[in-house]
């Protein structure tokens, strides 16, 4: 198949783009540096042409609620306009674990106002919702420390590693439409703060965390962003992911 990743320079999208071309198919890396613009159009039409499958998970660069959302619903008006003239028969979209349950936080109601549009597009699609990924710890780490303390709250993530991720992604845009949603996580539950504890065990910099339920991102995040029952869990740990990366 001929598949267009949106986002496919980008962590998730240069390893979803290498493991599709690894299965045979024809993939276009569409980025703005490639250029394919999904705010503009710019390059869409043309990147789309004779396209099978558009995987998208190209991401806002803010993360406030007016950037976020006027990316993510402009975005898809391009995107979905392009696919229709082209034929595109699926499309694939990365979400996040918990995101329609975490009211007030323009990010996720952002990225629900994206999933709505794919839900309304008429195009076949599939639903990844992804938890939050190991890469990200660090930054997180990095935002949250004054001095020598690392102040994180102890909200409970289900973290994943980018490769698992993308492995999904990747799966998904092989096979058939699912017209729902897919939740993946990691194998273990743990709270933000023993994220960060991990972490400095395993690479100590001379900072201590503190548990803090007021500081970061995900202070005060109601307890939704673990998955629930359903959710498919890929096996890396993150001590063993630390280890080797």
């Amino acid at each position: 198949m001929k598949i267009v990743v949106v986002g496919g320079t980008g962590l998730i999208g240069s390893q979803v783009s290498a493991l599709l071309r690894e299965g045979g198919h024809e993939v276009v890396q569409a980025a703005p540096s490639t250029g394919v613009d999904t705010l503009t159009g710019e390059g869409l039409a043309a990147a789309l042409k004779g396209a099978d499958v558009v995987v998208d998970v190209s991401n806002s660069p803010s993360f406030d609620t007016e950037p976020a959302l006027d990316f993510f619903t402009r975005s898809a008006r391009n995107l979905f306009a392009a696919e229709k003239e082209a034929g595109v028969r699926h499309h694939v979209a990365l979400s996040i674990v918990g995101v329609d349950e975490v009211p007030g936080y323009g990010y996720y109601e952002a990225k629900v106002a994206q999933e709505n549009a794919v839900r309304g597009s008429g195009v076949p699609y599939s639903i990844v919702r992804a938890a939050q990924f190991f890469e990200f710890v660090a930054p997180v780490m990095n935002m949250s420390t004054e001095g020598t303390e690392v102040r994180l709250p102890s909200t409970r993530l289900r973290p994943i590693a980018s490769a698992d991720v993308a492995a999904a992604v990747a799966a998904a845009a092989q096979g058939e439409p699912s017209n729902g949603i897919r939740d993946i996580a990691g194998p273990e539950v743990h709270g933000l703060d023993r994220l960060g504890e991990i972490t400095l065990a395993l690479k100590p910099d001379g900072r201590t965390v503190v548990t803090d339920e007021t500081a970061g991102l995900f202070a005060g995040m109601p307890d939704v962003l673990t998955g629930d029952g359903s959710a498919h869990l890929a096996s890396t740990r993150y001590e063993e992911w630390l280890k080797r990366d």
